[in-house]
């Protein structure tokens, strides 16, 4: 088959045949190194990197030219890490450097967690008096930073049903800086129309910041395809993939235009397009920075040397070399997680132990969001994390029996996580959402009786074996 034949597209959405996804994440962002030759990337455990000159010393910091410094803004290891998922997540690798002998920095930026990966995109162009209008339906320790910190930073979270794109657009005003999305809503897996997302906030003149976390890394969608602006996401879940490393994603598409100004000439977006008082006043969209052109990459850029710099929330790079080797068998593992809960959903649908219609996961067609996973995401897969309730006579029989079943499971662990290689169950109303009021929870698609399950790749029929031993306990 002819190149040309390969790349034919199998979708609109960031999906071509022969587009070399495992590959990519195997070989993508690490050289081999001169001297030792070393196949796997080193960890470069160091927290400072000596200059070779005080002339070279003054450039990196002038940032005339690009080189490790301090292991809070840059380190070997988790340049690795930045330049794999920026090419799985399908941004941009731009030059930067000396231009003669380019060298490129990734469009992402990994830090500690992915708390603090959407923290630090939203401080690296917002500030006190600033708003931006969120879905209800976030994670619960999104929910709360963006109601509750955030509020203390003077900036206002407004938030808005996520499958109706109308609520959003009504929130918006002239301090209104972005909206916000999660790929698959957690946990009642609504799936965002992006391109009518994407309307509302070119009218707007504002960026479309989606996390996805539960897109697995650019396996199950990529949002910069769909009509996002910005990506952030928690590296700790599919990327990791195993439960042992904490870390979190930035990936900026480069399709915003920062520059952007309001009616009366002023700059819309001051923190990133404006003058860096930090930077003796350059600007960095409209000069050089590590000798290039710096106007795709300013907001990465500044997310690195301005945001995560202040606020220091750097990953280890043990850490990034642990996310590094999940990476290698992304593909792998996701499909596998989502061949099983496709299939799991289907079983629990018709399971006599589960209220009829509870089961809320894309991969059903009665699930509201449906069409659109199969319109945004790689064929065959909806993602691997849904929730479902147990059959009762009333709410409170049914939440009862929700307990039951997951203090009952043998083989699947209770624990709060997802995306890790084995299943896990949880009750979200008193654990990840348990901060939020009742109303707060409902808004966020948590049911009192909700069980979530983020499906392993187990053997499917011993997860079957498990949930069928927990359902008989739960119900007698």
């Amino acid at each position: 088959m002819s190149a040309d034949k390969l790349k034919e597209k199998v979708g609109p959405y960031g999906y071509v045949a022969g587009e070399g996804f495992t590959t990519t994440m195997l070989h993508h962002g690490h050289k081999l190194d001169s001297d030792n030759r070393a196949r796997a990337p080193p960890i470069f455990q160091s927290t400072s990197f000596e200059f070779k000159s005080a002339e070279h010393g003054g450039a990196l910091f002038e940032l005339s030219q690009l080189g490790p410094i301090y292991t809070r803004l840059m380190n070997p290891t988790t340049h690795v890490l930045e330049y794999k998922i920026a090419k799985l997540e399908g941004a941009p690798c731009l030059a930067h450097g000396d231009c003669d002998n380019a060298t490129t920095l990734p469009n992402s930026l990994v830090v500690a967690s992915g708390q603090s990966a959407q923290m630090h995109c939203l401080l690296t162009f917002m500030e006190a008096g600033d708003n931006f209008v969120a879905s209800a339906e976030l994670y619960g320790g999104t929910y709360t930073q963006f109601k509750y910190s955030f509020k203390q930073l003077g900036i206002e979270a407004r938030f808005f049903d996520a499958s109706k794109p109308e609520e959003a657009e009504k929130l918006i005003d002239d301090k209104t800086k972005c909206i916000y999305i999660e790929t698959i809503s957690n946990p009642s897996a609504t799936v965002p129309d992006f391109e009518r997302y994407k309307a509302i906030a070119a009218k707007a003149e504002i960026p479309v910041v989606c996390d996805n976390t539960f897109g697995q890394g650019g396996w199950t969608c990529k949002p910069l395809a769909c009509g996002a602006d910005l990506v952030v996401e928690s590296a700790t879940k599919w990327i990791g993939g195993h439960g042992t490393s904490i870390g979190g994603v930035i990936v900026d598409g480069s399709t915003f235009d920062w520059r952007k100004k309001k009616a009366d000439g002023s700059l819309k977006f001051p923190l990133v397009a404006g003058p860096q008082e930090s930077y003796h006043g350059g600007v960095f969209s409209e000069h050089p920075v590590f000798g290039c052109d710096a106007t795709n990459t300013v907001f990465i850029l500044l997310a690195r040397v301005k945001t995560l710099r202040d606020m220091g929330g750097c990953i280890a790079p043990f850490n990034a070399f642990q996310l590094i080797q999940g990476i290698e068998t992304l593909s792998l593992r996701c499909k596998a997680h989502n061949e099983n809960a496709n299939a799991l959903a289907l079983w629990l649908s018709d399971h006599e132990a589960v209220k009829k219609g509870s089961v809320l996961s894309p991969s059903l067609p009665s699930h509201p969001s449906h069409e659109l996973a199969k319109k945004y995401f790689r064929p065959g897969c909806f993602g691997s994390v849904f929730i479902f309730e147990l059959a009762g006579k009333d709410e409170d029989e049914a939440r009862a029996r929700g307990k039951k079943f997951i203090d009952s499971v043998e083989m699947c662990a209770h624990l709060a996580n997802v995306g890790d290689s084995r299943t896990l169950v949880i009750h979200p109303a008193s654990t990840t959402h348990q901060q939020l009021s009742t109303e707060q929870q409902i808004a966020a698609g948590v049911k009192p009786a909700g069980v979530r399950v983020s499906v392993g790749y187990e053997d499917l029929e011993d997860i079957k074996i498990d949930f069928d031993r927990a359902f008989k306990k739960a119900c007698a």
